[in-house]
């Protein structure tokens, strides 16, 4: 990680808290206040954030420390407004290759309901030398 970016990580600013991290499964949270669009809905930007983040640390998780990983294509939909509470996103991966890795992120409201359904999709590169 380039030290300048440590103090100024997205993650931080909508209070992604990483709660399980594995190959098989990451799984965060964010809470719904203080990510809200006009309409005092959960920010559709917010469910995109969550689940390129909970996604690209899967990928970079199964790529392995001597790899980097690198969003691609992200694709959202959302199903379910959210006004309060906490969003829990869980990512597991549908394909782990050499040259990619695309996992589904789904994220759920308090209730457990179905809020947002992603899919991101990571390239994987050779880290260079003394990266």
């Amino acid at each position: 990680m380039d030290p300048a970016a440590a103090g100024q990580q997205l993650n931080d600013k909508i209070g992604l808290k990483l709660v399980e991290m594995t190959p098989e499964r990451v799984v965060g949270t964010i809470p719904v206040e203080g990510n809200l669009q006009p309409y005092g809905l959960l920010h559709g930007g917010a469910n995109a954030t969550v689940a390129e983040a909970l996604g690209s640390v899967l990928a970079a998780l199964n790529a392995g420390p001597e790899r980097a990983a690198m969003g691609l294509e992200l694709s959202c939909t959302h199903h379910r407004a959210v006004r309060s509470g906490t969003v829990t996103g869980v990512a597991t991966p549908l394909h782990v290759g050499r040259g990619t890795i695309t996992s589904e992120i789904v994220l759920t409201d308090d209730e457990g309901r179905r809020t947002c359904t992603a899919r991101l999709t990571c390239v994987v590169r050779d880290r260079p030398p003394g990266a």
